[in-house]
């Protein structure tokens, strides 16, 4: 697995878990980063950190959209590992230039295959697809 991915499927790992206690507490990061994130690479934990940070400071904006663009979901009703897949590749499309928008969605997409059900891919593939028309150049 490479170094981005890794990132990935840690910073929707603590998303995930400051979305359910419904914080998004600093402290609660570095603890994640404490017991998850023993062995990363700088490059990993480097990024990882962009995505968590980028989500906290960004999500009004990034749940605006979802909830615009995820026809008949409102993102409180949304699976919380869908949306909180969707938060960071929303974040990566709107703000991190470096990134094509359609790796933001694959890699989404991948990891949504692998933590949520089987309808997730579809899912955030139509939602994240729908925002990246609109925002592409």
């Amino acid at each position: 697995m490479g170094d981005r991915r890794k990132s990935r499927e840690l910073a929707l790992q603590a998303l995930f878990a400051l979305d359910l206690n419904k914080t998004d507490s600093r402290p609660q990061i570095d603890d994640f980063i404490e017991q998850h994130g023993g062995d990363l690479s700088e490059p990993t934990r480097h990024f990882f950190q962009t995505l968590v940070d980028g989500v906290l400071e960004n999500r009004k904006e990034i749940d605006d959209l979802l909830d615009q663009w995820a026809k008949n979901w409102k993102i409180s009703r949304m699976p919380a590992v869908d949306r909180n897949i969707m938060r960071i590749a929303v974040f990566e499309m709107l703000h991190l230039s470096d990134i094509p928008p359609s790796v933001s969605i694959n890699e989404a997409v991948e990891i949504g295959k692998k933590f949520g059900t089987r309808d997730s891919g579809p899912f955030i593939n139509g939602v994240l697809d729908r925002i990246r028309v609109q925002y592409e150049p």
